[in-house]
């Protein structure tokens, strides 16, 4: 039975992609356009060089077009089932692309007891990480425990060693994040003046992990999905392009920081949205010496819809849809009061926030102390983390006030990008 125009569209992600299809809906916008009892197929020239191959199995129904949006169904799709609605797309042989893909989704179909006993394994094994974390947590409750009645001073004599065991526990246990918080209260115990203050803040925000661990029943969703990512449970990339928050913008990159260490190398792409001012996080990883993903340079604007992963405070995406690029020229940034308004109220929501975007006009880099701070015009200033170089922002503003993207977290900013006389500068 031939579908009606109102069920192709109901089929439609969003608004967008239904008004898109309709321009689509034209035949001579496809080619080798063909129907069989099970399915319905068409090439649909796009911006490259090929045409999409989109076929519909109309028993499922399931799609699969060519294309790199991740949108499903794709307005590829949606424009070749308008056709084939309207009456337009003849019977034909089903072409070598499509025979086989049927055939593979026939033959999945009559074996579903071997796909639940996949979900039923899946299932188990997601119940066992759970007790091994819950008893991982209950390890390091009772250690956090007596770390508070010896004192932080023993936690001195120890030194690493007494925060590595432990964390090694949290490995063992399938809580990577609990160990990432011992590692860092370890790298800092006995270094430096404060070190007692920026250990027991680590210490602290493991034990409101482990709280909030205890009532995860109880919590908001959001907040829940927060909790299991700090632990360390993980969110595929392909679910959250297909179902995560959708925010479309054009998004202009505040700067890119490498971070290489013997086993992977990160690259974290800070992003901004002009339009939503909403702050992005886009992850990329590559094997060392393996060269990194460089689609989004420090200084662009991209119009491209982010999808973001589920948190109470929804920072890292993914990129769903781009279409084109251009240099910025100097985007809207704020005050430092209205920066670290901004942190204020992101660290309320999340407050394992280790790192946060920022964008601030008119900023002059002075000295403060020992180190260098960004001052805004009404004498606002943030510090500059210990280590961050301070040269090349001071090179191209020449002591001038400048528009200045960077990174913040609670050791202070790291600058990454400027722009100098509308001209992006990466730093």
């Amino acid at each position: 039975m031939r579908w009606t125009a109102e069920q192709v569209l109901e089929l439609a992600p969003d608004p967008a992609s239904a008004r898109a299809a309709g321009g689509l809906a034209s035949p001579a916008r496809w080619a080798r356009l063909g129907a069989s009892e099970r399915a319905v197929w068409g090439a649909c020239q796009g911006s490259g060089k090929a045409p999409y191959q989109v076929g519909v199995d109309l028993a499922g129904p399931a799609f699969r077009c060519s294309c790199p949006s991740r949108k499903v169904p794709c307005k590829h799709v949606l424009g070749l089932l308008l056709l084939w609605s309207a009456g337009t797309v003849g019977e034909g042989p089903e072409p070598d692309w499509v025979s086989p893909w049927l055939d593979q989704r026939d033959a999945q179909a009559a074996a579903p007891r071997e796909t639940e006993r996949d979900e039923v394994a899946a299932q188990r094994r997601q119940a066992r990480r759970a007790d091994r974390v819950a008893a991982g947590v209950a390890e390091l409750d009772g250690w956090l425990a007596d770390q508070a009645r010896r004192g932080l001073g023993t936690l001195e004599r120890g030194g690493w060693a007494t925060f590595a065991a432990v964390a090694a526990r949290m490995v063992d246990a399938q809580a990577p994040g609990l160990a990432a918080g011992l590692r860092r209260a370890g790298e800092a115990a006995g270094r430096g003046r404060n070190w007692p203050s920026r250990v027991l803040e680590e210490l602290g925000l493991l034990h409101l992990l482990v709280t909030a661990h205890a009532r995860l029943g109880e919590l908001p969703g959001p907040l829940a999905d927060t909790v299991r990512a700090r632990l360390g449970y993980t969110t595929d990339t392909a679910e959250v392009a297909a179902s995560g928050e959708r925010v479309a913008d054009d998004w202009v990159v505040l700067g890119v920081i490498d971070q290489i260490d013997e086993r992977l190398s990160t690259r974290r792409v800070w992003l901004h949205g002009l339009n939503t001012g909403r702050p992005a996080l886009v992850l990329s990883f590559a094997p060392p010496g393996r060269p990194m993903d460089n689609s989004l340079p420090t200084g662009i604007v991209t119009p491209a819809t982010l999808a973001f992963y589920p948190g109470a405070q929804p920072l890292r995406a993914v990129l769903a849809e781009r279409s084109g690029t251009e240099l910025a020229s100097t985007p809207p940034g704020t005050t430092v009061a209205g920066a670290l308004t901004g942190y204020a109220a992101a660290l309320a929501t999340d407050p394992w926030l280790e790192r946060w975007p920022v964008l601030l006009a008119d900023v002059t880099p002075v000295r403060a102390g020992d180190g260098w701070a960004l001052v805004d015009p009404a004498g606002d200033a943030l510090p500059l983390r210990p280590g961050a170089d301070p040269w090349p922002l001071l090179a191209v503003s020449a002591g001038r006030p400048r528009t200045v993207g960077a990174e913040w977290a609670t050791a202070g900013l790291l600058p990454l990008s400027c722009w100098d006389d509308d001209r992006p500068v990466r730093l």
